[in-house]
């Protein structure tokens, strides 16, 4: 499920390709939505600032990462599909929720609240990235999802209040790394009682490659959770 093209106003592409490329390494078939809204705002990548007098559609854009092959988020059913998988970008938390302007108060987008509320009904595993886990915490109470760290540590982990606003959502914040360490290496948590896998990507300042690694383990424990 994607949110827009461009980390301040959609989907992280990054994320977004590393879920497509592990998913297809895993033999999953794939098929993208993304809710057929405005977006919030529109962000000139270049300079960091609000494009004024500049309106998006957020399914449009999001067709730029689908490659053209993508459907409204209205007709996502869990008869489908197998698994669901929402990559992060500041989309998640302006055009798929109201997270970036309300925090906790947040609001959900109807569709993805459906689509959450369905697979989770249905017992089908919800994997989430970066930012898109506050998604699941508000939406799921009491799922465990990870952020990665609830201290900065020096700007290694410079969004790492979100694991706060996550508490108050009414989810439990599980921390994790998304870097190799002694004791650590790219990991994804698992909430095996509500099937809802996690991980933290771009949260943290680190390299592509170990953001591509987490995103891998969060896909791979995914799929295993189909139980195919």
């Amino acid at each position: 499920v994607l949110s827009g093209c461009g980390v301040y106003d959609g989907t992280e592409i990054h994320e977004a390709s590393a879920i497509l490329v592990h998913l297809s390494r895993g033999g999953a078939k794939v098929q993208m939505y993304a809710p057929d809204v405005p977006q919030m705002h529109v962000i000139d990548h270049s300079k960091g600032q609000p494009a004024e007098a500049e309106s998006r559609n957020v399914l449009v854009e999001s067709a730029r990462i689908a490659r053209g092959k993508i459907a409204s988020l209205a007709k996502l059913t869990t008869a489908d599909h197998d698994a669901v998988i929402f990559p992060g970008g500041f989309g998640a938390a302006k055009n798929l929720s109201t997270f970036a302007v309300d925090g906790k108060d947040c609001k959900v987008n109807r569709e993805v609240e459906r689509v959450l509320k369905d697979f989770h009904k249905a017992g089908k595993p919800i994997g989430l990235c970066c930012i898109s886990p506050v998604l699941a915490a508000k939406v799921l109470s009491g799922a465990e999802v990870t952020v990665g760290h609830e201290e900065e540590e020096g700007g290694k982990w410079p969004y790492a209040g979100t694991a706060g606003a996550i508490k108050e959502l009414g989810g439990k914040h599980c921390v994790k790394e998304s870097v190799f360490s002694l004791t650590h290496f790219y990991e994804a948590h698992v909430d095996t009682k509500n099937k809802v896998v996690t991980t933290p990507a771009f949260m943290c300042e680190t390299e592509l490659h170990h953001i591509f690694d987490g995103i891998g383990a969060m896909v791979k424990n995914v799929l295993k959770l189909t139980g195919k």
